[in-house]
């Protein structure tokens, strides 16, 4: 019998097949009720949304502040960026965390992290009043900050995948998308808004209680959130799949295994975030330069409707992952993104002289990102990989976006100045035809090198690697919680003396 044969289900805790008992969450397993376990484990993605953005408004009114301290020094790029060193720490960290601990803890120990060092930022302080001081302090604390975004990614990420695999086929995509990406973006857009009713309430004169209650205020969500996560059970999905029972992880196998999608999800992960996380943070920088009388009330106002442009294909694009499947979803939203991005290259030189015109189309531009890759990329991460790595694969991933992004924000000011500088035409140009080349690259990536995601995948997918470790002589009753026969763990596998030989393994473990 082939390995492929013996590996044939008979009764696997799929969702489709699944009875009530096996749902994990809840004692009363109504069907409304599956609904908060992805909520309580995706919606933590909102503080990164809000704490990444919310950056770019505090660095304009830093820099009006302290523009000798600030402005024409290292800090205005620290401050800005720091924040994705640590979330690079926290993806690969809250990884290992996330897979060789509980998806549960690795939650509880970020939303800690998020909730102190949102408090100590809005605090900020230098010795004696120093200014260099208070930004140093403010630098240190959203490097922390970042550390508690990360383990977002790979612990209420992945438990969010798994989670909306109880819900019934047909929408299991978009409520991943809807409790995570969508929450990113509803971050966004909160984090634009807050600055600007706090600038109404505070005026111009007390800006330094508007950056401070800003940031301050980014440790209400993680607070909200950590009773629900603190009544979390682990999903049914990892405690049948985990490896943190096994006497040793066979990592040389998952390498041979995952190398090459891991690649190509990093990679599509990179791009996207090199090119939106950038944009996000410079939104109000661009704004500056089209707004001809420099007003802060008008740049605030109008980036809160630069970033009101992520909703719509957040929210088209997780319908559409149901519909067409993710892969097609992403290669139509960054080819969409392409041609307006080079359409806006093109007429920059008029679009900035129109308020309205440059924000609806660079709004599109926005939109579409979101509609692809936005939406998809982390629900192909955690979807094309077995639920007893998800953790770290889908931390590898993210990490590589992250550093997408950290590296953008870099190299975006270098591509500007070495274009002309921002207050030329070609310098203003250079990023969107940048940005819009990339998109063409993750097009093609998309359409030729990721695979097929069904409805079904997560099952399908631990089930396709149960078979190969078992074909590896690898002893697959290490797997779980300890609670699974061999029977349980490949279904229709003959009892032959070598599969006799694996049950008193277990046993004896």
């Amino acid at each position: 019998m082939s390995a492929t044969e013996e590996f044939e289900p008979r009764k696997i805790d799929s969702i489709n097949g699944a009875s009530e008992e096996a749902v994990p969450y809840t004692e009363h397993p109504p069907k409304k009720g599956k609904f908060w376990p992805i909520f309580a484990t995706g919606a933590g993605l909102f503080s990164d949304g809000y704490l990444n953005n919310v950056i770019g408004s505090v660095n304009t009114i830093l820099k009006i502040l302290y523009p000798t301290q600030y402005a024409d020094s290292p800090a205005t790029r620290n401050v800005s960026s720091i924040a994705f060193a640590g979330t690079v720490v926290g993806q690969l960290s809250f990884g290992y965390i996330s897979d060789h601990y509980s998806r549960k803890l690795g939650m509880l120990v970020s939303t800690s992290i998020l909730i102190l060092f949102s408090i100590l930022c809005s605090g900020s302080w230098g010795a004696g009043g120093s200014i260099p001081g208070m930004l140093a302090a403010l630098t240190a604390y959203r490097f922390f900050i970042g550390v508690g975004i990360g383990g977002e990614y790979p612990a209420g990420s992945v438990a969010c995948a798994e989670a909306s695999n109880e819900l019934k086929s047909g929408q299991r995509n978009r409520m991943f998308v809807f409790f995570t990406n969508f929450m990113i973006d509803f971050g966004f857009v909160i984090s634009a808004f807050v600055p600007l009713v706090l600038l109404w309430i505070c005026s111009e004169n007390h800006l330094g209680t508007v950056w401070r209650v800003s940031l301050g205020l980014g440790a209400i969500p993680p607070m909200s959130l950590f009773y629900l996560r603190l009544k979390f059970k682990e999903p049914e999905q990892f405690r049948k799949n985990t490896m943190r029972n096994a006497k040793s992880v066979p990592y040389l196998l998952i390498l041979r295994f995952y190398w090459f999608r891991l690649i190509i999800v990093s990679l599509i992960w990179f791009i996207y975030d090199f090119s939106a996380y950038s944009f996000s943070l410079y939104s109000t920088t661009i704004l500056e330069h089209v707004i001809p009388d420099g007003s802060l009330y008008k740049s605030f106002g109008w980036n809160v409707v630069l970033n009101l442009f992520y909703l719509p294909g957040s929210f088209l694009g997780a319908f559409s992952s149901d519909l067409i499947g993710p892969r097609y979803t992403l290669a139509i939203g960054v080819t969409l993104q392409a041609i307006v991005g080079y359409i806006m290259a093109a007429l920059y030189g008029h679009l900035q002289n129109h308020i309205a015109g440059f924000v609806v189309i660079y709004g599109i531009f926005q939109t579409l990102g979101e509609f692809g890759p936005g939406d998809c990329i982390g629900l192909i991460a955690s979807k094309t990989c077995a639920t007893s790595v998800r953790g770290q694969y889908y931390g590898i991933a993210a990490a590589t976006g992250k550093i997408g992004a950290f590296v953008g924000t870099y190299v975006f000011p270098v591509i500007i100045s070495n274009a002309g500088g921002d207050d030329t035409l070609k310098g203003n140009q250079a990023p969107f035809w940048v940005s819009s080349s990339l998109c063409v690259f993750s097009a093609l990536l998309a359409i030729f090198l990721l695979p097929k995601i069904s409805q079904d995948c997560i099952d399908e997918e631990d089930e396709r690697f149960r078979e190969y470790l078992y074909s590896e002589g690898w002893d697959v009753t290490q797997l779980g919680d300890g609670n699974l026969s061999m029977d349980e763990l490949v279904p229709n596998v003959e009892l032959t003396g070598e599969t006799l030989d694996y049950e008193k393994k277990g046993e004896a473990n």
